[in-house]
């Protein structure tokens, strides 16, 4: 592998029935671990994840577990195996959802805390999007400051909210806000030329201030969350910088759910600190597809293939 490494986690909505089901039956680890959310949780999340329905493990409260879970397990496995040549990654970093993964992966939080904390972070989220009902939309082929301003343009216009919730891509930016502001800012964007915009199936404003009552009763719930230091450091969503302190990981939980997820600044800085490398540890290959659109230069491996190519040795 060219460079440093880097792994990152992906968020919801790469969540799909069947998800790590062969590495399940392949690694007792990856067993043991959806035992352990399962007892937790009190269903069996490892059926979910196999056999579905789609639309319960779709549902946030499901599907955050599901691909911490999944995710945890793969990186354990993904650590035993050591395809780093005993060389940690520079940098971990997750996308949104992500961040729980990332924080186990480095030691800031226990597994069974982090299942936790996603469980009540999607009760929390669920409820604020009852009381302040919105939605998202991604929105193709426009640069991020034309995005920003047309929010601020339909903000001008409705007094709602609006506003970038992912800067995923040069070109693919998630917009979210209350329904009549969403609207108009489509609108806006397909008038400015966007090649397309897609609505997504969510009834949850994430990263924006209509999450502002989630992130308040959250933000208690971190206060009695136990966090040690991150090692390797976390790129946060927030501030596309390195964060390892407790505290400075309790602020950065809050503050991620009003605020964008800065996954384009986040990539270019782990490349401009000497990553050449990005491996995706959790279910799908959404963050690969974006980290190409970011920097085509860079190498991108998936866990799941790294893992279908390494001989495995007996379990201990």
């Amino acid at each position: 592998m060219a460079g440093a490494v880097a792994c990152v986690f992906p968020g919801q909505g790469s969540q799909y029935v069947g998800m790590g089901r062969d590495l399940y039956q392949a690694y007792p680890l990856v067993s043991e671990t959806f035992a352990q959310a399962s007892e937790l949780l009190g269903f069996d999340l490892a059926a979910l994840c196999f056999e579905g329905p789609e639309e319960a493990l779709t549902d946030t409260l499901n599907a955050q577990p599901a691909i911490l879970t999944l995710s945890v397990a793969l990186w354990w496995v993904l650590l035993r195996e050591d395809p780093f040549n005993s060389r940690p990654p520079l940098f971990l970093a997750g996308h949104s959802l992500g961040e729980y993964s990332a924080l186990v992966a480095a030691g800031a939080l226990e597994f069974a805390d982090a299942l936790r904390l996603v469980r009540r972070r999607g009760e929390l989220m669920q409820a604020a999007g009852r009381e302040r009902p919105g939605g998202m939309a991604a929105v193709i082929g426009l640069d991020a400051s034309s995005v920003d301003e047309l929010c601020a343009r339909a903000r001008a216009e409705t007094g709602g909210v609006v506003q970038a919730a992912n800067y995923n891509s040069p070109g693919q930016i998630v917009i979210s806000g209350d329904r009549a502001s969403l609207e108009r800012a489509v609108a806006l964007a397909e008038e400015g030329g966007a090649r397309r915009v897609i609505p997504l199936a969510v009834s949850v404003a994430s990263h924006s201030p209509l999450m502002a009552g989630a992130a308040e009763a959250f933000r208690e719930v971190l206060e009695a969350a136990p966090i040690q230091v991150a090692q390797p450091p976390i790129v946060a969503n927030v501030s596309a910088l390195p964060i390892r302190e407790p505290e400075e990981i309790r602020r950065e939980l809050v503050a991620q759910l009003t605020s964008p997820v800065r996954w384009v600044e986040s990539v270019e800085y782990m490349v401009a600190q000497g990553v050449g490398t990005f491996i995706e540890v959790g279910p799908g290959n959404v963050l690969r597809g974006l980290i190409r659109r970011i920097n085509g230069r860079v190498g991108r491996k998936g866990v799941e293939d790294i893992l279908h190519s390494i001989k495995r040795s007996p379990e201990p």
